[in-house]
């Protein structure tokens, strides 16, 4: 196994290593710190059975099935199956700001418990665009200055399924999934619980607003946030073979997608959420 950076901000790939087999002590520990050090591991494997991949998953943690039925694998259901293909001209949109992947953001934050890690593996991939970028909220958190760590202490925001801050409307819940769905309330400097280290917690399609704060004041410091969390030195963006395997830390990550990416040419992923604890 050889573990090799993907770039300064974030990420490592790890090569010659089967997934499909038990890892060893040594490898699990290697796989784990680099994790905890840099959020964000891509593993060069091949496209792997649904099952497979739950098993995969269940090396790095418990998985979830993700709030949206309708895209649960059927004979596994921790698996959804993330279909992003323009089936047609009229689906894609002139304004990318319109889709809802290309708002940073980081996964299940409107849960109480939001799923602490992701696992995406790519199984078709469009010719051109559909990368996704990834940023080091831990890093971008460790740079603020002082008098804003300061002001930021102790503070929480509340995340909403939908929040007229994000740049596009989200997707449309039945009336269970929507009732699992309460607003919550997470603190807007998270501490890592495994590594003890803070990052910025705030989420462009879920974050609505601190708690305390009218809307004009609560905006300002979200959006100043949300641009220091998100300037280029802190990105790292991916371009994806079929068969790359994510792994990325939601506690100190945000992701966007690139949705710039051909009509009628299919962008097919599957993803695993893993379980966490309330954000602290």
């Amino acid at each position: 196994m050889k573990i090799r950076p993907l770039n300064d901000a974030v990420g490592v790939e790890i090569i010659d290593l089967d997934l499909t087999e038990a890892l060893s002590d040594s490898d699990a520990g290697a796989i784990q710190d680099a994790f905890l050090e840099h959020h964000l591991i891509c593993f060069r494997s091949n496209p792997l059975s649904r099952a497979a991949f739950d098993r995969v998953a269940r090396n790095f943690g418990e998985p979830q099935e993700q709030l949206i039925r309708n895209m649960r694998d059927d004979d596994t259901p921790t698996v959804s199956i993330l279909d992003s293909t323009y089936k047609t001209p009229e689906s894609k949109p002139d304004d990318m700001k319109l889709m809802r992947l290309t708002g940073w953001h980081t996964d299940d934050s409107y849960m109480a418990k939001p799923a602490k890690a992701t696992m995406l593996q790519s199984l078709k991939i469009p010719n051109s665009g559909g990368q996704t970028g990834f940023s080091n909220t831990r890093k971008a958190y460790e740079d603020l200055p002082g008098d804003v760590k300061a002001r930021c202490e102790g503070l929480q925001a509340v995340h909403s399924y939908d929040t007229s801050r994000a740049p596009a409307t989200a997707k449309g819940l039945t009336k269970v999934e929507t009732n699992e769905t309460p607003d919550v309330v997470h603190p807007v400097i998270r501490t890592n619980d495994d590594s003890g280290k803070k990052a910025i917690y705030v989420n462009m399609n879920r974050t609505d607003q601190i708690v305390g704060m009218d809307r004009a004041e609560s905006d300002e410091l979200l959006d100043y946030l949300v641009e220091r969390m998100v300037r280029p030195e802190y990105r790292y963006h991916h371009e994806w073979s079929v068969g790359d395997l994510l792994l990325w830390d939601n506690r100190c990550l945000v992701h966007s997608v690139n949705m710039d990416f051909p009509v009628g040419e299919t962008r097919l992923h599957q993803r695993i959420l893993l379980k966490g604890g309330a954000p602290v």
